[in-house]
């Protein structure tokens, strides 16, 4: 994945360009270090999109985590989202290969976001 153009692709909706990190989240972040929040955001991602959920499309808070915010920005935040912007159907078992490309594509919006 081009991770550049992802994100530049995400930022032409006006709903994903105007999510962003809060001041407690940056926090976090710097406590925690990129790399940390990195597998952290593999493990979110592994327990909230892997497979569909009953709840699918409220199952990603919007706060409380940087990664949240990361989710919901680039289009990692549930399985529809996943399947409209990244052309993955709402039915298939998402591999580790490609939930650890959705945890890079959240860790370069992060990285650009707080930059």
């Amino acid at each position: 994945m081009n991770y550049e153009y992802e994100i530049n692709r995400l930022k032409k909706s006006k709903f994903r360009r105007e999510i962003g990190l809060n001041e407690d989240e940056i926090e976090i972040i710097n406590e925690k270090g990129m790399e940390k929040i990195k597998e952290e955001a593999f493990e979110i991602l592994a327990r909230k999109i892997r497979v569909k959920l009953k709840n699918d499309g409220r199952q990603t808070p919007w706060r409380g985590h940087p990664v949240f915010p990361a989710m919901h920005a680039t289009a990692t935040c549930c399985r529809k989202c996943i399947k409209k912007w990244h052309n993955l159907t709402e039915e298939k078992k998402l591999t580790d290969e490609e939930i650890g490309v959705f945890s890079n594509l959240i860790f370069v919006w992060m990285s650009k976001t707080i930059h």
